[in-house]
């Protein structure tokens, strides 16, 4: 996808592991294809498109690379939110320079209950909007449908199930699933409140594809 007219993007990163956690990884291991592994993530809050994401590790060079990629696709000046992750700052600046307006979300949360109610999303308290660069419209700076994509890669794809064994066992196949969850997300799968797919509210697609058609295309 290219020459988006996306006005604002909301980037987030979501976590996920291959072959074994990162608390068992050993010297032995080739860190760069198993342990924690991270899906950077970029959303258009307004179609609901996901114009670019990126599978690696929540290091800077992966988050230069995430940027990079996202400002390839874009042909007009946009609004960016992130949370708080410091990879971010310089990465947004290596990729957009001054041409972007950039702003911070960063949540604050109560703390973990114990009890039967663990394992339950925690209630945000705060949340404090921070601008790093241009001229960001506050009430704009968010990071909520980002953090509700997450929540749909989660029930989508059983690898980024957080206590599960369905984890990925190689590293393609975790770059594999990911490619396989967006592209039916912006050309298959219709949107609840937008009635149509995410590439069609964008433009770049006059019609849904087929299952089928989604196959052929990922075969070739």
């Amino acid at each position: 996808m290219r020459e988006l007219s996306c006005r604002r993007i909301q980037v987030d990163e979501i976590w996920s592991f291959v072959g074994k956690k990162q608390r068992w990884v050993t010297p032995q291991d080739d860190r760069n294809r198993v342990g924690d592994q991270w899906t950077f993530v970029a959303i258009d809050p307004e179609t609901k498109l996901i114009p670019s994401y990126r599978v690696g590790k929540r290091t800077n060079p992966h988050a230069v690379a995430f940027m990079n990629d996202l400002s390839l696709r874009l042909a007009n000046r946009i609004q960016i939110s992130s949370d708080a992750l410091n990879s971010y700052v310089d990465a947004v600046e290596r990729a957009f320079g001054a041409d972007v307006d950039y702003g911070q979300a960063v949540k604050f949360y109560e703390a973990e209950p114990i009890g039967p109610g663990r394992y339950s999303p925690p209630r945000v308290v705060d949340q404090q909007k921070t601008v790093i660069t241009g001229e960001p419209d506050q009430d704009h700076i968010s990071t909520s449908l980002i953090e509700r994509q997450n929540l749909t890669m989660r029930m989508s794809m059983r690898r980024f199930t957080r206590l599960t064994n369905a984890f990925s066992k190689k590293i393609e196949n975790l770059r594999a699933a990911v490619s396989l969850h967006f592209a039916h997300y912006n050309f298959v799968r219709v949107h609840q409140t937008l009635r149509v797919t995410p590439a069609m509210a964008a433009g770049v697609e006059g019609r849904l594809w087929s299952l089928e058609e989604l196959v052929e295309r990922t075969s070739r």
